[in-house]
């Protein structure tokens, strides 16, 4: 349910990274749904073809996508250029991502390096690749980023992705004051839980259980998130009637970050066959994702 005309975002472009799959992809219908032309990005092409699809059929709006690896920011340069072709986007929103659970001195630095690059230099890459063109320009525009209520309180066992999304947490600050005054706003998003496919089995180390931030019963509300209401936050926060906010990172998470249970911290309860049995599930887990099932 949308509290907001049909229409309010008409004549808008929009670029959501990672929306292929996942929250971007629900981000997008909601973008999609309200007037706006949405654009997405990610690594597979049969994905990014079938969430247009979804997108165009659960909206009746009309979506396009570019093949980028967000981590090279050639790349992430090339396909926004290319999407200013055909008019300048009006704004961004940095959502791709990478994250695991894993006892963090068991990790790799090919690991470690995988989620910085994804979060916090994909997020820079296409943050500056707009933003250039936007001063330039001498143009108005809007750049929100995905987050996680970590950003202030840290999170074992993710620490990679907790130190990424600080980053990008930090960049959202500092350029909402530096560009602020060229017309280009930044704010942010820290949602909850809220559960998607894929994802969310990544975030659930021990199969069949739920854990860690993912249970709803320690959410102060009693439950999950609801695509809407995200969808809701990302809508008002793109209008132009909303630009007096700036530099903001708005919790979305019924409370959670409230409660000592918005983290991963209790996860330091499980004995060594626990995760050997944690990273087998998010192996498989991975595994379908890479083979689009």
């Amino acid at each position: 349910m949308s509290p907001f005309r049909k229409d309010v975002l008409q004549g808008k472009r929009i670029l959501v990274t990672g929306g292929g799959t996942g929250l971007g992809k629900e981000m997008s219908v909601g973008f999609a749904a309200h007037g706006a032309h949405v654009a997405i990005c990610g690594r597979r092409e049969q994905v990014l073809q079938e969430a247009c699809a979804e997108i165009e059929e659960r909206t009746g709006g009309t979506a396009e996508y570019r093949v980028v690896n967000i981590r090279d920011a050639e790349e992430v340069d090339a396909a926004i250029g290319d999407l200013w072709q055909d008019g300048p986007l009006t704004g961004l929103v940095n959502n791709a991502g990478a994250n695991f659970i894993a006892p963090t001195e068991s990790i790799s630095h090919r690991a470690y390096d995988a989620v910085r690059a994804t979060v916090m230099d994909g997020s820079f890459y296409a943050t500056h690749a707009c933003g250039k063109r936007w001063i330039a320009g001498g143009l108005p525009g809007t750049v929100l980023s995905n987050l996680v209520t970590w950003v202030w309180s840290g999170s074992a066992f993710v620490v990679p992705c907790a130190m990424a999304k600080a980053a990008v947490h930090a960049m959202t600050m500092s350029l909402a004051a530096e560009w602020g005054p060229k017309g280009v706003r930044l704010n942010a998003v820290a949602p909850g839980p809220f559960p998607t496919e894929n994802a969310w089995e990544k975030l659930n180390p021990i199969p069949g259980a739920s854990v860690g931030a993912t249970q709803s019963h320690t959410v102060p509300m009693r439950r999950f998130g609801e695509m809407d209401e995200l969808r809701n936050l990302l809508v008002f926060l793109m209008l132009d009637e909303c630009s007096y906010v700036n530099g903001a990172t708005i919790p979305i998470d019924g409370g959670h970050r409230l409660t000592s249970h918005s983290t991963f911290a209790e996860l330091s309860e499980m004995s060594a066959d626990d995760w050997a049995a944690a990273r087998a599930a998010l192996k498989a887990s991975a595994e379908k994702e890479r083979q689009g099932r």
